[in-house]
């Protein structure tokens, strides 16, 4: 068998590696553009700030050590222009052109960085961040010892906000353009706003709700005019505006595409016979949802292309590409957000019904030294399906992001959460895991103990309620929502009768900082016959989306 590979990373690599360990005697040729084979193109922002010292670091594998190991052929500096329905058409550098005849083959290019539409005038200095030689000329650029050093960054997706913090890391002044109220526009709006938080810490310039109108290089630099009417001048703009697939060639021999992503079955096949597709360039299908989307991310390229090597060399044993959850993470100075599943957006575009439910725990037992507060939002279905979370914070929040990825591909549900026995000692944990706790709020939620409002929704409609604040004085009196009463949580059985009469047949809204106290407290009204429910999240999520409201607007 002649299997033929389009693209040397992820999907690619993946797909060729395990062809080979499937069949000894196929012949196996990875077609890839650029100088570079199974290059670590996650590590680059961190190239740029000297975590990662060495360039070669960034090479996993080269053409002679795949040869070497696997008896795969690579050909680099070579593109694929089309192809039939026996040959690919490669342009290699130099000019010269080759047809290279295949029995399968599996088109995995990835993607591009996309160029947002906006004047250009001479010749900037822009450059994008995809390869080991974009990383490489941009450490030149900024270890150069010029004076007067600022970098513009246009996107605030991962790579984007990647490359701010690595830059800001190294003390050069940064400005990070997004067009969205906020960066990371893929995370709802109250948990991106720790990613604000944390680039203003860094001494990021951050211009949200902003785009680039036009770039025009000077004597000085480049002139960076914004829709805002505000004026930059850089010495390198770095464009990270998102990525678009590079199936150009695909389209024009045949393969069906949605807007340039390919289509492919559960197993990867296109609509050409032997003629499969795999890796960034596809379209994925959400495992919630249902929806098929784009997702660049680089564990489920590396699955799929094995998946698609299964399907050709070993198709009795094959099993089909999964749904994606599109589990990510992402570091912003000392700050950790993570993701797994659809947004909320995404879940109310789709028509599903959800709560929300939020928690505020610490990352390890409260006691040991160091206990810091993540911040967790996780989507619960009507009928207890865990839909996605997101979470905020420092150490622990990749570990508990993880835990819910795997629930939520094991089809648990959120209440079979209290049953995992997680790992617990001080340093790492609490003897009731934050995960534990999401199990504990689900079950009392469906159960009728628990019933909240969501912050949106009193924002929308903060009329009709008795506000009851249960926090401590000193918390009060830092800020409050006018007209409310404050009775301390640990007072609410004192104060019954006054609550009573105060809330004249009006539902008892509890607020606290986070949930907890208010939870208690509307237990204890409950209980005593008064109509009471919980702001979800308390003030700490109230207060972070009416900020990001804020900036929206701005």
């Amino acid at each position: 068998m002649k299997l033929v590979i389009v693209g040397g990373t992820a999907a690619g690599m993946s797909c060729a590696a395990r062809a080979r360990r499937l069949n000894e005697d196929a012949s196996i040729t990875v077609i890839e553009k650029t100088p570079h084979v199974s290059s670590a193109s996650c590590g680059l922002p961190y190239y740029l700030s000297g975590q990662i010292a060495s360039r070669e670091a960034l090479s996993i594998e080269t053409p002679d050590s795949l040869h070497a190991s696997l008896n795969i052929t690579v050909m680099t500096r070579s593109e694929a222009t089309g192809f039939d329905a026996e040959r690919v058409h490669v342009s290699r550098a130099g000019g010269e052109t080759v047809d290279i005849d295949y029995d399968e083959l599996v088109l995995a290019p990835g993607t591009h960085a996309f160029e947002p539409p906006m004047n250009i005038t001479g010749s900037p200095n822009i450059r994008t961040l995809r390869t080991i030689e974009d990383a490489q000329s941009i450490h030149e650029a900024i270890s150069s010892g010029a004076k007067d050093i600022h970098v513009v960054v246009i996107g605030g997706g991962f790579i984007g906000i990647e490359a701010a913090e690595n830059l800001a890391e190294r003390k050069i002044p940064v400005t990070l353009v997004e067009a969205s109220p906020h960066p990371l526009p893929m995370i709802d709006d109250d948990i991106a706003s720790y990613a604000t938080q944390s680039l203003r810490h860094l001494g990021v310039d951050l211009r949200l709700g902003t785009t680039v109108d036009s770039l025009e290089a000077t004597d000085h630099g480049t002139e960076v005019s914004l829709s805002d009417g505000s004026h930059l001048t850089a010495s390198l703009i770095l464009s990270s505006a998102g990525v678009r697939p590079s199936t150009q060639f695909a389209e024009r021999s045949g393969v069906e595409c949605s807007k340039g992503w390919i289509i492919t079955d559960e197993h990867g096949r296109t609509g050409m016979d032997h003629v499969w597709a795999a890796g960034d360039a596809t379209l994925r299908t959400d495992m919630v949802t249902g929806r098929k989307t784009p997702l660049a991310l680089a564990g489920p390229s590396n699955r799929d292309g094995r998946l698609v090597a299964d399907a050709i060399m070993d198709p009795e044993h094959a099993r089909p590409i999964p749904g994606t959850l599109g589990t990510a993470i992402v570091r912003v100075g000392q700050t950790v957000i993570a993701t797994t599943g659809p947004t909320s957006r995404t879940l109310r575009e789709s028509g599903i019904d959800f709560d929300t439910l939020h928690l505020l725990p610490s990352q390890h037992a409260g006691y040991y030294p160091g206990a810091e507060q993540i911040d967790m939002r996780v989507r619960v279905g009507r009928d207890g399906a865990i839909l996605g979370a997101q979470i905020a914070g420092g150490s622990g929040v990749d570990k508990r992001i993880d835990v819910i990825a795997t629930a939520m591909r094991g089809g648990l549900r959120a209440e079979d959460l209290i049953d995992l026995d997680l790992a617990y000692a001080p340093p790492f944990g609490s003897a009731k895991d934050p995960v534990n706790f999401v199990g504990y709020m689900a079950q009392d939620l469906h159960s009728g103990l628990l019933r909240q409002i969501q912050p949106e929704d009193f924002i929308k409609n903060p009329t009709g309620f008795l506000l009851l604040d249960v926090r401590s004085p000193f918390e009060y009196e830092q800020g409050h929502i006018p007209s409310s009463l404050h009775i301390p949580h640990t007072r609410i059985r004192e104060h019954i009768d006054e609550i009573r009469k105060t809330a004249q047949g009006k539902t008892t809204l509890v607020i606290c900082e986070s949930g907890k106290r208010a939870y208690l407290a509307h237990r204890i009204l409950q209980q005593n016959g008064i109509d009471s429910t919980v702001l979800s999240g308390g003030m700490n999520t109230l207060s972070r989306i009416l900020q990001a409201g804020a900036r929206g607007r701005d």
